[in-house]
């Protein structure tokens, strides 16, 4: 080979691992979303808008080096087929949205990493072997602590000073950690004077009519609704029916006052989204599921609905009202 031919090689060859480099840089990720809410749901809408500026803001731009499959199982209809038809995908990553859809992927798949948003119960449900030290394939963001359920008796009985009886609502086929607040909240009853009652509901709106129904029967009622992609999705039914029966109720996500509901005490549920996409960043970047804590929630808000208050001849006390985040006039 002539000198002049070896250098030109030389020189040539220099920009390739530069290109190669960048070629990588801009590999394309693919992020699978499960999510237990309708596909027009303006909340749903908003936590997805969150989880993609929390994503922006970490350099991931869809259309440039990411993409998101989403799919959507409202109140969990379908959630496992859908959790299938996300893993056959095979993304790099998946964001499971409540404890239906991260059950349903986490049966599906022992390999691809996981981050759950908006769970109530990861160690109980299986998903972590601890909050610190995961262990295996998910991990992601707890939503509550079961000693809040103390916090929303307390608040509940604050408003209405005659409660004497509160019903734990759930479904227990979406909400099969219901045993974790339900303890919380049989603890802290006594010291309220308050009795609680497990009233679980079904699927159907017929279902939920008939509980509500069956408990109101009995004075000095009030409803304290936990995290459940069931009832979040039959939330105005459910409003609706607390208005009807005339029962204080308390939420465990401010959607549930904007619509019409007394009050709430919760986190920003989108703001965990935005969250959520800082787990999913390091684990693109290389982190295990493993080597990354539940994060666990530290700013809670509280949301009173006035009218709603008035309507159920309610006076909120001021210092209910001072402390709240949010009034709804």
């Amino acid at each position: 080979m002539k000198r002049r031919e070896f250098i030109t090689l030389l020189g040539g060859a220099a920009p390739w691992p530069l290109a190669a480099r960048a070629q990588q840089a801009e590999q394309v990720q693919r992020v699978g979303v499960l999510m237990v809410q309708a596909e027009d749901d303006p909340d749903a809408k908003a936590r997805l808008a969150g989880f993609r500026q929390g994503l922006e803001s970490l350099g991931w731009l869809e259309g440039r080096n990411i993409r998101l499959d989403i799919r959507f199982a409202p109140g969990g209809a379908h959630v496992q087929v859908l959790a299938k038809e996300l893993v056959a995908l095979q993304p790099d990553v998946i964001l499971a949205h409540t404890t239906p859809a991260t059950l349903a992927v986490q049966q599906e798949t022992r390999a691809i990493p996981i981050v759950f948003a908006n769970i109530a119960d990861p160690v109980g449900s299986g998903f972590v072997a601890s909050l610190a030290r995961p262990g295996g394939n998910i991990t992601g963001l707890l939503l509550f602590e079961a000693s809040i359920t103390g916090k929303w008796l307390a608040l509940l009985k604050e408003v209405a000073p005659h409660l004497a009886r509160a019903a734990l609502v759930v479904n227990p086929q979406t909400a099969p950690y219901y045993d974790y607040f339900l303890r919380e909240a049989q603890a802290a009853a006594a010291s309220l004077a308050i009795e609680v009652v497990f009233s679980p509901i079904g699927d159907t709106a017929a279902d939920i009519e008939r509980a509500i129904e069956a408990f109101a029967s009995v004075p000095n009622g009030g409803l304290v609704l936990p995290p459940d992609a069931n009832t979040t999705f039959h939330r105005d039914l459910l409003i609706a029916l607390a208005a009807r029966h005339r029962l204080p109720a308390v939420y465990s996500d401010r959607l549930f006052v904007v619509a019409g509901g007394l009050l709430c005490y919760s986190i920003d549920r989108i703001d965990q989204f935005r969250q959520a996409a800082s787990y999913v960043d390091r684990i693109l970047r290389g982190v295990k599921p493993a080597d990354l804590p539940v994060q666990t929630p530290t700013k809670y808000e509280t949301v009173v609905n006035l009218k709603t208050a008035r309507t159920l001849g309610l006076t909120v006390p001021p210092g209910v009202l001072v402390a709240a985040d949010e009034v709804i006039e």
